[in-house]
């Protein structure tokens, strides 16, 4: 008996076939390569360099720097170490228990003007002393304020044994205030309704200087110009009500208004400016 010979394949099933699995494995790879889920890594081509921001390049780099001046070189000033009060000792070495007045009195720096102040004078004032560590010795130091007419001066003054040692004087505007953080002594003084200048001292062996100045807002500055007159919240705008006619501005022209013809009755006859229109008479019956 003879064997029965295998079917044949049509030409179409297997092109067709071949076709399906191109497509299975080109779908596979789309999602392996195509698609990326949410979290993982993308190529997105080269990074842009990063450009170093600028750096300070000094001119004439090999020449010798001078040290920055301090405040008394910068004012010109010559500061010499403070001399005691004369006539003057510290019972006790308690600097809290002198009197401030008495102190100001034999202190030969204060000039004749506050020392009108000691007295009775009109607009003058000597504040009540405060005292805060501004040496970092431990010690507190003396700190007061003689108001003039004039003039308004801040003294300082430091315990030496037995002594008092003028540290600080410094006339300041009226309406100063003051402060302490720390051992440093910061004085705020108005310079206008918007700025201020700060000062700040600190301890320097034997005195207290200035060791930074600087002037600083503090508020909006006011406007200039066309826009001093307008008010902040923007021009009112007037609205008409129903029953009242729009008020006009000085030196405005105004219309006349329009007459209202009256809704029933005869019209009121009116003066003709020009010219009347000849009258249609109507036809005549037949």
């Amino acid at each position: 008996m003879a064997a029965t010979p295998p079917p044949r394949r049509r030409p179409g099933a297997v092109q067709l076939a071949t076709l399906a699995g191109l497509v299975v494995v080109l779908a596979l790879a789309g999602l392996a390569f195509g698609r990326a889920t949410p979290g993982d890594l993308r190529d997105q081509g080269p990074v842009r360099a990063v450009t170093p921001p600028p750096v300070l390049q000094p001119l004439w780099p090999k020449l010798p720097t001078s040290p920055p001046p301090s405040a008394a070189a910068a004012a010109g000033v010559t500061q010499e170490p403070p001399q005691p009060v004369p006539d003057l000792t510290v019972p006790g070495h308690d600097i809290t228990a002198v009197d401030v007045r008495t102190v100001l009195a034999k202190d030969p720096n204060v000039g004749p003007e506050e020392r009108q102040a000691l007295g009775s004078c009109a607009g003058c004032e000597v504040r009540a002393p405060e005292f805060r560590d501004l040496s970092g010795d431990g010690q507190p130091e003396l700190i007061t304020v003689v108001t003039t007419p004039g003039r308004v001066v801040l003294h300082v003054y430091a315990l030496a044994e037995e002594h008092l040692l003028p540290v600080l004087q410094v006339q300041v505007q009226p309406a100063f205030s003051a402060a302490t953080v720390g051992t440093d002594l910061w004085l705020f003084e108005p310079t206008s309704a918007y700025a201020r200048t700060t000062s700040l001292y600190q301890w320097n062996d034997n005195r207290l200087v200035l060791k930074e100045r600087k002037d600083e807002g503090v508020g909006l500055l006011p406007r200039t110009g066309a826009d001093t007159a307008a008010p902040e919240s923007g021009p009112a705008v007037a609205r008409p009500t129903p029953f009242a006619p729009r008020q006009a501005a000085p030196e405005a022209v105004v219309p006349s208004p329009r007459p209202v013809r009256p809704s029933s009755g005869p019209a009121a006859p009116s003066t003709p400016s020009g010219p009347s229109a000849p009258a249609v008479l109507p036809e005549a019956k037949r």
